[in-house]
């Protein structure tokens, strides 16, 4: 095939994004006019609102009675970092990576907290092999692969009986994943993911277990006061309850509200997953059988249902890395998908959010674009050589 004709349906939403994502269907600011802005997050009505976030993100996500879930800053990135500074040390650690924030972890307990961790990696497009995994050990991991299309497919290889503690960064996951709490000590995720808020703030769940640890340890290492989750050897229930560790966006806390109520207005979890998963599906209805593109992931058990990743399979590409980018121009030109090129440290090739703020509609009506752009661009590549 080497001509295609331009496809006549666009995408109403272009917003393909992997983060910050799309908003909530029928989004407008006017949504968000009654946020408390100008009022103090410790004043009764600042946190009411923080509060609220905690209730609706628990009830949404099905979280536990006893685990704690607390809003902290810096978005997933802080609420990891938190759970690592504060409770890492007192047992073996084991390391899981199979992309490019998994590495980041890798790197800063290796590194910077300087313990000497197993560590387990997987290439782009695979996971780690959980039967391999010493879970008497604390072991920490991604559970989406956000860069690499893949995810941990159920928590069946993780033993309740557990010695060690398990820390998931889930930031692409929640929301739009069945996450097995009863296998999770801590869970961090950030909500301009699958609900499509906005970014800087992120959530940590600790499980009872979790607590314990932190109650129990005191880190070798000095603790910013920006990771500190205990005084005097108890953990700070306030947290916990809406009253932040620094000043968050009311404006963010609202916008995430609004989120939350739409997210329980279509069914709550069951259906936000059914939404990622409609979106997935209708990526690889249209990939299989091509020989010109294929997903990332290996194996269809661990791939992705929200950040689906693609790469590009044709012999006649000379160069994949300049090929792929040149196809993600093309589609932002034509104004019918933005910022759908694969993260920068992935392999070359196309990442199509489908969490579940973006419509089924519009992710089927991008595909013809996909298959438009790509023998443009190998016309052109031919014109070139």
């Amino acid at each position: 095939m080497t001509d295609v004709t331009t496809p006549a349906a666009r995408p109403a939403n272009p917003r393909f994004s992997s983060g910050p994502c799309a908003k909530i269907p029928g989004f407008s600011l006017d949504l968000l006019s009654d946020a408390p802005l100008g009022r103090s997050h410790r004043a009764a009505i600042g946190k009411a609102k923080l509060k609220e976030a905690i209730d609706l993100s628990r009830e949404i996500l099905g979280v536990p009675a006893g685990y704690r879930l607390g809003i902290v800053p810096a978005s997933d990135t802080g609420a990891v970092e938190m759970a690592l500074w504060g409770l890492l040390g007192p047992r073996p650690v084991e390391m899981l990576a199979w992309e490019s924030f998994g590495e980041g972890w890798v790197t800063d307990v290796v590194k910077q907290l300087k313990l000497d961790a197993t560590v387990r990696k997987a290439p782009y497009g695979e996971i780690v092999d959980f039967a391999t995994v010493d879970f008497d050990r604390d072991v920490v991991f991604t559970w989406n692969g956000t860069t690499s299309g893949v995810r941990v497919p159920n928590g069946d290889a993780i033993p309740a009986d557990r010695k060690g503690l398990t820390i998931c960064d889930a930031t692409s996951a929640a929301f739009a994943m069945d996450l097995p709490w009863d296998k999770l000590d801590v869970v961090t995720f950030s909500w301009q993911k699958v609900l499509g808020g906005e970014g800087g703030h992120g959530v940590l769940v600790l499980s009872p277990r979790a607590v314990e640890r932190l109650e129990t340890h005191t880190p070798a290492w000095p603790m910013p006061k920006i990771f500190r989750l205990t005084k005097s050897g108890r953990l700070i229930e306030g947290i916990f309850q809406g009253e932040t560790i620094n000043t968050p966006s009311m404006l963010c806390v609202e916008d995430y509200l609004v989120a939350l109520k739409w997210a329980r207005s279509i069914g709550g979890l069951t259906g936000l997953i059914a939404r990622a998963e409609a979106n997935a599906k209708a990526v690889r209805d249209f990939i299989a059988g091509k020989d010109w593109i294929a997903d990332l992931a290996v194996d269809p058990a661990t791939a992705s249902t929200t950040s689906v990743c693609l790469r590009f399979t044709d012999a006649r590409i000379a160069d994949g890395a300049a090929f792929a980018k040149a196809v993600a121009k093309r589609l932002e030109r034509q104004g019918v998908a933005l910022d759908a090129g694969a993260y920068r440290d992935a392999p070359p090739g196309l990442r199509i959010w489908c969490g579940s703020t973006v419509e089924t509609a519009d992710v089927a009506a991008l595909m013809p674009w996909i298959e438009w752009a790509f023998h443009a661009e190998i016309a052109a590549q031919t014109v070139a050589a």
